[in-house]
């Protein structure tokens, strides 16, 4: 465990040329003061790692020191297979970059690893879109990945509503959920970065000049709390509810999980309970969605507020049991 930390340690030193403590703990998964031990290891290795104090600190390497790829066990080769997503860079236009590099890769490597391209390939597939739907890569993709690869300012026209707004951006990252395409980017005088979707584009054209990428900016972490707000913006109303403990434990799977999670949390409800879970105070998009939603609990869960929901669902259960009678 301890060597594979050190060598990951020089990875990351031999990349990113200087890390602070805490930078290097949260990568590791340690704390600051293992990190200052392993540091410690290495220097007496032969390692040439130093350590500089003050705000403007951190760890480096002395000169330029690298160490070459050796070593890589058949598991880390089927997961730098497995990380690449086939589709995606074909849509980006770097399907070929792509495929160029793992030949190069599986030409570097040892017979024996050299094999996990073909395992992987041979057992797993990533079919990102959801059923039912037919994707199709947005027209201007390209010109906006070439502008996140290289930094690069954009004038941009974006469909809104009713509308078309234009922009001069900088695109930060682009994104893949669920067969859709977005991209972070700031927009001029902006402080913040905003999210787009790309087939709303209808025009991208370069601007000619490089912008000064924010180095603290994580594009995975921006992408998970801009996820989230837009998740929570959506629950608009509230219902309160009483739930058998098979509608407690089916809530999360009906509505949107994180809400009804901390709904039975503050309620009070611990899984294997037998009771009845009491004034459940649910966040909800609108009643019609809330409507929707809990018909499909059946008897498991009563809507005791508001009024006009519960009558609607006392409708239901009325023309329900005429059915079956």
């Amino acid at each position: 465990m301890r060597a594979a930390r050190l060598i990951r340690m020089v990875l990351l030193l031999q990349s990113r040329t200087r890390m602070t403590a805490a930078e290097l703990a949260g990568e590791l998964e340690v704390s600051e003061r293992t990190v200052a031990r392993d540091a410690q290891a290495l220097s007496e290795a032969g390692v040439p790692v130093y350590a500089e104090r003050g705000r403007a600190g951190g760890y480096a390497l002395v000169g330029g020191y690298r160490t070459g790829l050796t070593g890589l066990a058949p598991e880390e080769a089927q997961a730098l297979f497995l990380s690449g997503v086939p589709g995606a860079l074909r849509e980006m236009g770097l399907g070929e970059a792509a495929s160029a590099a793992r030949l190069k890769v599986s030409a570097a490597l040892a017979p024996p690893v050299r094999e996990a391209s073909r395992a992987v390939n041979g057992r797993f597939h990533l079919d990102a879109p959801a059923w039912y739907t037919r994707p199709e890569a947005p027209g201007l993709l390209a010109p906006l990945a070439e502008a996140v690869w290289d930094d690069r300012r954009v004038a941009a026209a974006y469909r809104r509503a009713d509308r078309e707004v234009r922009r001069e951006l900088e695109p930060y990252g682009l994104v893949l959920k669920a067969g859709v395409w977005y991209v972070c980017a700031r927009a001029e005088g902006a402080g913040r970065a905003r999210v787009y979707r790309v087939d709303r584009f209808t025009e991208v054209r370069d601007l000619g000049t490089r912008f000064a990428r924010d180095t603290g900016f994580d594009l995975a972490r921006f992408w998970r709390e801009r996820a989230e707000e837009f998740a929570r913006s959506l629950l608009r109303e509230e219902v309160r509810l009483r739930l058998s403990p098979a509608g407690a434990r089916r809530l999360p799977g009906a509505t949107d999980p994180r809400a009804a999670q901390e709904a039975l949390a503050a309620a009070g409800w611990r899984d294997g309970s037998a009771r009845w879970v009491e004034d459940v105070v649910l966040p909800v998009e609108s009643l019609e969605v809330a409507y929707e939603q809990l018909l499909g609990l059946g008897p498991e869960a009563e809507v005791v507020a508001p009024p006009e929901l519960r009558d609607r669902l006392r409708e239901a259960a009325r023309r329900m049991a005429g059915l079956y009678g």
